[in-house]
């Protein structure tokens, strides 16, 4: 048994017969793990017809707290389930997260060296929107790794913070950002691999300007992609077609240098390296699109709201966390209490 607590925020908006599949995977990760947590905020008809499916097994099925309800759902489902955990060492993950005992283990494991750790999701199944989209994910593995679906992390630390701002969309940032404010150490180990159930094509599209906005919380690579289409277009009526023939054989390159490390060619596919120039040319012209958001919207809709915030600065949240800087939560740990990052193989 790992001795662990896995939190699962969850929102629905009506019963699904695809749900069947992570009840499936929740029972047996029930009996693998400590503890599991589903914290629920789908509506109460939703609601029940998920408490009936996890009936009689070990599970914690819980509503999101009011006391801890954020503008950003999934954070407050998120703090609902660290509050409740009863364990030391954390997982979150969304619903579409598919761990094996093997990743399972070694997230816990590092959370013994680490305040938090961000392993590296792929897509399985591959449908093409999937495949798509592993672009991105080859490119960020040599920008500092790909945000996944999943964190591990130590309880204690975030409840010295109180928690995460539930008003920042980059909310995996947001955490990460939060526990090395307060001298928290990062693990992003490159060959720890976590299978995620791809969404429905409709979903995916409908995520494309809100993913872009995100970087509005790393301004500089923001900056770049709204970049981007200006270059290519000054490129293109200046000419320089050699120029532009090179960039895009460089963005395949780069694609597949982020394939090859911490040996992701057991998980990543080859094509999905060659699909990198579209995705660029794509997430450019979002990112304009979420620039128009935030001048013309004062943010990015989400749900029934608009929110403004992508993510708070480390600065900022360096000033916010001050007091809990080397609190007991991290002193004496084998971490060292100075914020940094490792990347790599068999971190």
């Amino acid at each position: 048994m790992i001795a662990a607590s896995y939190v699962l925020p969850i929102r629905r908006e009506a019963v699904e017969d695809a749900a069947e599949g992570l009840w499936t995977y929740v029972r047996r990760l029930s009996d693998q793990v400590g503890e599991v947590i589903v914290v629920d905020g789908s509506p109460p008809e939703v609601f029940e017809a998920h408490a009936a499916a996890l009936r009689g097994s070990s599970i914690r099925h819980v509503p999101v707290d009011s006391k801890l309800a954020t503008p950003m759902g999934k954070v407050g489902g998120v703090l609902t389930g660290l509050w409740l955990a009863g364990q030391e060492r954390v997982v979150i993950a969304d619903d579409d997260v598919r761990y094996t005992p093997d990743a399972l283990t070694r997230v816990v494991t590092l959370l013994d060296r680490f305040h938090v750790v961000r392993p590296q999701n792929y897509f399985d199944p591959l449908p093409w929107h999937a495949r798509y989209d592993t672009a991105r994910m080859l490119l960020n593995r040599l920008s500092g790794g790909d945000w996944p679906g999943t964190l591990g992390v130590r309880r204690s630390v975030l409840r010295d913070t109180g928690g995460y701002d539930g008003g920042a969309m980059f909310e995996n940032l947001e955490l990460v950002r939060t526990v090395r404010a307060v001298g928290g150490t990062e693990a992003i180990p490159l060959d720890l691999f976590v299978a995620r159930r791809p969404p429905s094509a409709r979903h995916f599209f409908s995520q494309r300007v809100r993913q872009a906005y995100d970087e509005l919380a790393r301004p500089l690579r923001f900056g770049l992609f709204l970049a981007l289409i200006p270059l290519g277009v000054t490129l293109a009526v200046r000419g320089h077609w050699a120029t532009l023939v090179v960039a895009v054989g460089a963005s395949v390159v780069l694609a597949e240098a982020g394939r090859r490390r911490g040996g992701g060619t057991a998980v990543f596919p080859a094509t999905a390296s060659l699909l990198a120039p579209a995705w660029l040319v794509e997430r450019a012209a979002c990112t304009w699109l979420a620039l128009g958001a935030r001048l013309f919207l004062g943010g990015i809709p989400y749900r029934t709201s608009v929110l403004r915030l992508a993510a708070n600065s480390a600065k900022e949240l360096r000033r916010r966390h001050r007091a809990a800087y080397g609190t007991a939560a991290l002193a004496g740990r084998e971490a060292p209490l100075v914020a940094r990052r490792v990347y790599g193989d068999n971190t």
